[in-house]
């Protein structure tokens, strides 16, 4: 009984969050606590699928409400439960999440691929509404990639879909997307019809317009110069909003920009200031810096409409300044979402390669100082056997001087080969690193400096040995090495065993160059190796 009544629970959790799932929602905030909700009920029921459907509704919402850079740090954990655990449907809804993530970055490509993704997926397993919705928005997608004429045809099969389906109400909101796509493609005729076809629906079937279809139908009327249509169509949408008492921060502030710029083209300049002015207070209270600097240009529109030129070239100023910061704000946004979406599985996979690269030394191919300071740390605290030694070349700068930097550069990746050669052979766990110039760093895990001297003497060996004839015309090469193991540092951490090989390298240097110091340094070791005026 206890079964089957959990079974039951199951199966009304599947409904709820289908419901989530299967909706449009305006409002973000409440969705995403009710989906919180849902979510620590399936952790109770156990049931894993239940809890990644939960957590894609909440990402969906955090990125609904402008948090792209969390939703798309979230995003990883979904999207890869779902691949590994072939939920198909799970999959589909989320490459449309990813869809929209990259809608927000600008990035049409990206954005077109997942939104293909997501309609691929589709099989007799997705429900009505994802046929409809998931090809609608590849139009989306389509569209804002300057596809206009493919998008058409999508937004044709998905309104097509609903028919089939029996979903007017969904037909509803996929003829608003092709407006506003028609729109802000300059297309204002086409945008128009469809308007009229939005209206057709709703009045049909007795829908009442949301307040946000109703800002796009008054946006299409501004751009056809019907004004006073355009000025009653957004009261009337501010109206529905206020009604609806929903808690988007952006919205007000749209619709009422939106109604003084219908205002200002009829000519009812105290009615647009007065729209505008309230458009700007609230940009201001709820900081949204996008809109803020639209009212600045709006601002500046109307001065001009009045014929106060001098009052329009200072608003524009302000509106210019207003400009450059938004777009760096901007800029800073989009990377921060950028590096979550680095942080996610699926990232990792599609930017492997340009991981690699930002964690290797572009001349030599040895890994670099970020791979160092992200790896040794763990490696120090995880390992009391390990051993570290910084090799420097000498004379480098003869060599560089008297040949050019060109050869220099040729030694640098040969020696890096030579290192990297040798120090396989005797510590296949370990990893070469170039820390700049011509010092690199050798890593030995398991390997206390008691015998890791000796094979690094071997490999110091192995670099004079080399025949450099060639490529220096008789100029020898030679490195000198600084050795440290863990208990050689007087503090266990990245720093404390770098100054000790340091310090050992300096000392190398000092007798003579061409030889390795290990162990603890002496007395006559206390000067730092970086701190001379030269490394040569």
């Amino acid at each position: 009984m206890d079964h089957d009544r959990q079974v039951l629970d199951r199966e009304k959790l599947s409904a709820a969050l289908l419901q989530l799932e299967d909706e449009i929602h305006w409002d973000a905030a409440p969705t995403l606590e009710l989906a919180q909700r849902y979510e620590q009920q399936a952790h109770l029921l156990g049931d894993e699928l239940l809890v990644a459907r939960a957590r894609l509704c909440q990402v969906n919402m955090r990125m609904r409400a402008g948090d792209v850079a969390d939703a798309a740090q979230r995003m990883w954990q979904v999207h890869q439960w779902a691949v590994d655990n072939s939920a198909r449907q799970l999959t589909a809804r989320t490459h449309l999440v990813w869809a929209a993530i990259h809608r927000h970055l600008g990035d049409a490509a990206q954005s077109l691929d997942h939104a293909v993704r997501s309609v691929e997926l589709l099989d007799d397993t997705a429900t009505a509404f994802m046929h409809i919705w998931h090809r609608a928005k590849l139009a989306d997608a389509l569209a804002f990639a300057g596809s206009m004429e493919a998008a058409r045809e999508r937004f044709v099969q998905a309104e097509r879909l609903t028919e089939e389906l029996d979903r007017p109400f969904l037909l509803l909101y996929v003829l608003n997307n092709y407006a506003y796509s028609e729109h802000a493609a300059g297309n204002f005729a086409r945008a128009a019809k469809v308007a009229d076809r939005v209206r057709a629906l709703s009045a049909k079937h007795g829908f009442e317009l949301d307040a946000t279809v109703l800002d796009t139908i008054g946006a299409i009327e501004m751009s056809n110069g019907h004004y006073a249509q355009a000025e009653r169509t957004m009261q009337a949408s501010i109206e529905k909003y206020r009604s609806m008492r929903r808690h988007d921060a952006d919205a007000m502030p749209e619709y009422l920009l939106n109604l003084a710029r219908a205002q200002r083209g009829l000519g009812a300049y105290e009615r647009a200031q007065a729209s505008l002015d309230e458009s700007r207070r609230l940009c201001a209270d709820r900081e949204l810096g996008h809109f803020l600097v639209q009212t600045y240009q709006e601002q500046a529109e109307l001065h001009a409409a009045r014929g106060e030129f001098a009052e329009a070239f200072e608003a524009h100023k302000v509106f210019f300044a207003a400009y450059k910061v938004l777009q760096s704000s901007q800029r800073e946004a989009q990377a921060r979402t950028r590096q979550a979406m680095f942080e996610t599985a699926e990232a990792r996979q599609e930017a492997e390669r340009f991981r690699e690269q930002a964690r290797r030394d572009p001349l030599t191919g040895l890994r670099n100082r970020r791979y160092i300071d992200e790896q040794l740390p763990r490696l120090i605290e995880n390992d009391p056997d390990i051993t570290v030694a910084i090799v420097d070349l000498d004379h480098f700068k003869r060599i560089n001087d008297q040949l050019s930097h060109d050869v220099g550069d040729q030694v640098l990746v040969q020696v890096a080969k030579l290192l990297e050669t040798e120090l396989a052979a005797v510590s296949p766990d370990g990893f070469v690193a170039r820390m700049g110039g011509e010092e690199f760093l050798l890593v030995l895990p398991s390997c206390p400096s008691s015998r890791a001297g000796h094979e690094i003497n071997h490999i110091r060996r192995s670099v004079g040995a080399y025949d450099w004839t060639g490529m220096t015309n008789g100029l020898p090469v030679t490195v000198s090495i600084g050795v440290a193991g863990v208990d050689d540092a007087e503090f266990r951490t990245q720093p404390g065993l770098l100054s000790t090989a340091d310090r050992n390298l300096y000392a190398a240097k000092h007798r003579g160059r061409d030889q390795v110091v290990c162990g603890i340094p002496g007395p006559d070791r206390n000067r730092s190796y970086r701190d001379r005026a030269s490394a040569a």
